[in-house]
């Protein structure tokens, strides 16, 4: 791939990941055919969707069913004070669009259920998963195993925040259900909402942008992805750690794919 294929504006805007060895024009060049699908336009998908958005992917497709509050302001930095009562997909749309006019943002300003979100995942390159609740959360994982995509998973609450990468074209990779079995999620108390227990605002500016860096890393083929580990992220004393995450032969979601 030449350089022929940016021009002059283009080259200017993502030089300094051009200007990476690991990166480069062939590295930008993937980034910019990408196709991200991002569930969630909230306190995760606010800064995830700026970084993606900045490095030039071709499409976002913006999942969110809200609209903006009052409330959301404190630490979801793609809306403004303006669109309080915006859909959330659409005031992302906004946002997106004047950070960089070059990205297609397709909002979608609706709860979708697993039918839409099947064919969400089936057209991605790299799905994120935003949201704040494990119906969701299980909905996405069970259309990445189906599609065989990659997904990267957030979540923050308090000053507890991680995020894991599931590498679903890989056979060996395990699932999200594999690390969160849907019974036993579905008998936590875990889907509890920030109006009710709180989110330390650069908390999930944190793991957001982390998200766009594993998101970006798997469109541009570059690096180590998150794959097989959960990062936590205690953010009261600023301590990460890391635990692995195996495949659970028995898992009820992604058990059916073979193992090389």
């Amino acid at each position: 791939m030449t350089d022929a294929q940016f021009d002059d504006d283009q080259l200017l805007r993502y030089s300094r990941h051009i200007l990476l060895n690991e990166v480069g024009i062939q590295g930008q060049q993937k980034i910019r055919s990408a196709r991200m699908l991002i569930v969630g336009a909230g306190g995760l998908g606010s800064p995830a969707a700026v970084y993606v958005a900045a490095a030039g992917v071709a499409t976002i497709v913006l999942v969110d069913g809200d609209v903006v509050d009052l409330t959301n302001l404190q630490r979801q930095i793609l809306h403004t004070t303006k669109r309080v009562g915006t859909p959330k997909a659409e005031s992302g749309r906004l946002a997106l669009h004047a950070v960089n006019p070059e990205v297609q943002v397709i909002p979608v300003a609706r709860r979708v259920d697993a039918t839409a979100l099947d064919e969400f995942v089936r057209d991605a390159t790299v799905v994120l998963d935003c949201t704040d609740n494990f119906a969701t959360r299980h909905a996405i994982n069970r259309a990445c195993v189906a599609h065989r995509k990659p997904l990267v998973s957030g979540a923050a609450i308090r000053f507890d925040g991680q995020i894991a990468v599931f590498d679903l074209r890989d056979d060996a990779s395990p699932c999200y259900a594999c690390l969160f079995p849907p019974a036993s999620s579905e008998d936590q108390s875990e889907d509890e909402p920030c109006s009710t227990m709180g989110v330390f605002a650069p908390l999930t500016g944190i793991i957001g942008t982390t998200q766009a860096a594993e998101a970006l890393k798997l469109a541009a083929n570059i690096g180590q992805s998150l794959q097989g580990r959960l990062l936590m992220l205690d953010a009261l004393a600023m301590r990460w750690h890391s635990v692995c995450v195996t495949r659970d032969p028995g898992c009820p979601v992604c058990a059916g794919r073979g193992v090389n």
